[in-house]
């Protein structure tokens, strides 16, 4: 099998595993409970707390563990709409290329609790208009949510620049970081950690208030998710209880947090040579070219300009065929990708994110994104290259002209 499909999951590693059968065998404990094991059990996850704070640089006590990314954006987002009752007809700012997350919540929050939602366009490139962002936030804007780096084309937006809007006007900045923290450096500038290399701006972490992020995309287990809360940021709870300082009930997933920490660990590891992004950058730039010349008529989604772009993902457009039926004859193949957001599959529409960048529809019914990951052998993308152009020709012949 030849597995591109990394930015909808990533494989554990083999750390992250030992981390996790560590805690069901020896910390199964409740970690809340005041004898000896319990503690022991509770050092542990303070530890891997320590760990995964490491990963952006923050303080230990400013993370909060949630179930997933999905988990840690609607805690974000429905925390600073709570606090925020005072305002009058407030509304929240975001964009049509976000994740389902923040879309669906996004609609949510107004039917349910009369918050009128703003959509941001994006340029032709797919990224964030900033001075669009400058007007449309008023007295009555609560909060701005928006990626680091979209999950369908891997397009990075201006973080610094939009933060440091927010910043000026005071709303709450949040950021959902999801396929963006363990691929790329990330510095919220509150930890210790004096510089860990450039990101995509100078100084974007620290105009962020509010950052989600989640394990198994950067080779950690499924169903556990961080919060970052910069100290001084509005937030009320939205699931209350006495675990995570009062900011998110429920007992501590020890499994998934240990499994957490060893992922943070080794993506530390990774982060500390540039080098190696910009050969899996280079790999995936390759891969993207041998399709293209396979393939006559391909198109690439995403803007050339490589700051503009992470550099695990593209997305390539095959005009006239459907992405369904290509990626079902890719699977029958062993190759593993998808149409876009792992969370919509299943739907027969076109990626409302593609449209949203002003991509054709035609185009967007055939896209397909493919996404790397660290460990991806360049070797197989050849082969990929190959099986997609096959079966690209078989469709494509398939079709009446």
């Amino acid at each position: 099998m030849i597995y591109l499909d990394n930015n909808a999951t990533t494989m554990p590693s083999a750390k992250a595993r030992d981390a996790m059968l560590k805690a069901i065998d020896e910390l199964w404990h409740n970690p809340s409970s005041m004898y000896r094991a319990g503690q022991a059990t509770k050092r542990a996850v303070e530890l891997g707390r320590a760990s995964i704070a490491r990963l952006i640089n923050a303080q230990p006590k400013e993370l909060v563990f949630c179930g997933c990314g999905t988990c840690s954006i609607h805690t974000a987002m429905n925390g600073a709409v709570v606090t925020h009752r005072e305002v009058e007809n407030p509304n929240i700012i975001t964009t049509q290329v976000e994740h389902p997350a923040v879309r669906y919540l996004s609609k949510q929050v107004g039917e349910r609790m009369g918050v009128e939602t703003r959509w941001l366009p994006t340029t032709s490139g797919g990224r964030i208009d900033a001075v669009a962002l400058e007007k449309s936030i008023d007295e009555r804007t609560i909060l701005v949510s928006v990626q680091w780096a979209n999950n369908e084309t891997g397009v990075i937006h201006p973080i610094a620049e939009l933060g440091r809007i927010c910043r000026d006007k005071g709303v709450t900045f949040h950021v959902d970081g999801v396929q963006w923290v363990g691929k790329m450096p990330t510095n919220v500038g509150t930890g210790n950690a004096q510089d860990l290399g450039p990101a995509n701006d100078d100084d974007c972490g620290q105009w962020i208030d509010m950052l989600s992020f989640s394990a198994h995309k950067f080779h950690g287990p499924k169903g556990i998710g961080t919060l970052w809360i910069r100290p001084g940021t509005r937030f009320a709870p939205s699931s209350p209880g006495t675990q995570e300082l009062g900011r998110r009930g429920g007992t501590e997933n020890v499994p998934g947090i240990l499994g957490m920490a060893a992922a943070a660990e080794e993506a530390l590891e990774f982060l500390a040579d540039p080098a190696k992004r910009r050969e899996l950058a280079a790999h995936r730039d390759r891969f993207e070219a041998r399709v293209l010349e396979l393939v006559p008529g391909a198109v690439v989604n995403t803007p050339p300009n490589p700051a503009h772009r992470v550099w695990n993902t593209t997305s390539i457009a095959f005009p006239r065929l459907e992405a369904e039926v290509l990626l079902l004859m890719l699977s029958e193949r062993g190759l593993c990708a998808s149409a876009g957001s792992a969370c919509s599959s299943g739907s027969l529409e076109p990626s409302p994110v593609l449209l949203a960048m002003g991509i054709p529809e035609e185009l967007a019914h055939g896209s397909i994104r493919f996404s790397i990951c660290r460990d991806t052998n360049p070797g197989c993308l050849e082969e990929a290259a190959q099986m997609v152009a096959a079966c690209v020709k078989q469709l494509s012949g398939a079709i009446p002209v």
